[in-house]
């Protein structure tokens, strides 16, 4: 188009139309090569005449008209004349312009247009083999050049040019209002189009990080739920704040709206299942509600399409963001996949202990597994967001080879004191009942006293 670059693919079967992945360039269009060629002839006036037309808003209103109809016959000519009589200070401007030149001064354009192509094909998960038809939409893709490159890309693949590339987006659009009114023949009312979720969507959760629950280009509509929890004891009431983008922080990405679930029954935290669901309609409304499972206690919030969500231009500048970041998102999702994972470990250690029978453990083992267990509990109750993946990953690994070796010697395996792998006690230390300092649950005495001797 003449401001924007868009791509899209889609699947067709018969009246359906499915969106599989869509991608583009919000600051790419025909404008831009006008601007470039605009330039280029400002340059060569100033080079000719040595006056400058930059600040005669005249002048320049003139050369761009000038410029533009350049740019279309160039798609059918291979040389063209541009000609302003007394364009600024009574001199005339004249200047031969080819094909060849316009396509170098544009060149990086014309190479930023594929770039969005390829991330398109990517997100839809398909071979270039696989696209069985290229359609061009749109004045700018007369040029050849840019009719060139799309073909090449596509190893020399024939373009579909049967649709008019200037009214194409005009009779989407009617084909389009006729289905949501309702008006139109019956082969129009028969057809469907199925969009995709142009930025993921989700709910902020401990530490300010984000959860997805509609990934982006999910076709919609669509509905996702997902189980969540209380991150403190006693908790009667949780927010829930939705965001959409592809950070993995919330305060990167774009705030959508809130609401509030209130009456949850005062419990231990992670007690309550609270079910938070995403629902998407082929309109873009996005309804988000929370249900205390529990209790059958609901609330929801109703996001559309005009309020608080973000322009095509802003989403393209998000996506540019999230792929910039990309290594930095990564490790923040990878911590918080850490917590939750040690967190979950916990959890089920704390069952599997309790159900294992005290013949097959013994007590110096069970102490000192607990007060371990007591230990990273609280070490991650009190760190919660800030802890990071190695700290998170070094005491799941201690955890697990310490219950590891407690299965092996309940099954009559013989091993080596597990305490003694975890090296919680110095090698130069011993046991008190070897003269030492430490007691077997893994303490040192001499932490009690400011004078131990």
């Amino acid at each position: 188009g003449g401001g924007t670059f868009d791509v899209s693919i889609l699947s067709i079967a018969e009246t359906v139309f499915e969106v599989r992945a869509t991608s583009g360039d919000p600051h790419l269009g025909g404008e831009d090569f006008d601007n470039r060629m605009l330039q280029h002839c400002i340059t060569e006036f100033v080079r000719k005449h040595k006056v400058d037309p930059s600040d005669n808003q005249r002048a320049l209103r003139r050369l761009r008209t000038q410029c533009e109809r350049a740019k279309r016959q160039l798609s059918s000519q291979t040389q063209v004349t541009l000609e302003i009589d007394s364009l600024h200070e009574g001199v005339d401007f004249s200047m031969r312009l080819s094909r060849a030149k316009f396509e170098e001064i544009n060149m990086d354009y014309f190479k930023a247009a594929m770039e969005p192509v390829a991330v398109c094909l990517a997100d839809s998960g398909l071979a270039k083999n696989q696209i069985a038809e290229v359609v061009l939409v749109g004045g700018s893709t007369r040029i050849p050049k840019v009719q060139q490159l799309i073909s090449d890309y596509f190893g020399g693949k024939e373009l579909c040019k049967e649709i008019n590339p200037d009214e194409a987006v005009a009779y989407g659009a009617a084909v389009q209002a006729a289905i949501v009114t309702g008006g139109g023949t019956a082969d129009v009312q028969n057809m469907l189009l199925l969009d995709v979720a142009p930025l993921s969507l989700g709910i902020e959760t401990v530490g300010g990080m984000m959860q997805r629950l509609i990934e982006r280009n999910t076709t919609i509509p669509t509905t996702k739920s997902q189980d969540f929890s209380t991150t403190e004891d006693y908790q009667q009431h949780v927010d829930i704040n939705v965001y959409e983008g592809e950070r993995a922080k919330v305060a990167d990405n774009n705030f959508l709206g809130k609401f509030t679930l209130i009456g949850i029954p005062k419990s231990l935290r992670g007690v309550p299942k609270i079910c938070v669901t995403f629902a998407m309609d082929s309109n873009g409304i996005l309804e988000v509600s929370a249900e205390d499972v529990r209790q059958n206690n609901k609330s929801k919030i109703q996001i559309k399409n005009d309020k608080g969500r973000l322009s095509p231009e802003d989403i393209e500048r998000m996506l540019e963001e999230a792929d910039k970041h990309k290594e930095e998102d990564d490790l923040a999702r990878g911590e918080r996949i850490a917590r939750e994972q040690l967190r979950d470990y916990l959890n089920w250690l704390h069952v599997a202990m309790d159900g294992m029978p005290e013949e097959k453990m013994s007590q110096k083992d069970r102490a000192r597994l607990t007060v371990k267990w007591h230990e990273i509990s609280h070490w991650l109750m009190v760190s919660d967001w800030r802890a990071t993946r190695e700290d998170c990953e070094a005491r799941h690994g201690a955890l697990e080879l310490a219950w590891n070796n407690i299965l092996q010697k309940a099954s009559g395996e013989k091993r080596t004191f597990f305490w003694d792998e975890l090296k919680d006690m110095p090698d130069a230390e011993a046991l008190l009942s070897e003269g030492g300092w430490y007691m077997e649950i893994g303490t040192d005495l001499r932490s009690f006293f400011d004078d131990p001797e």
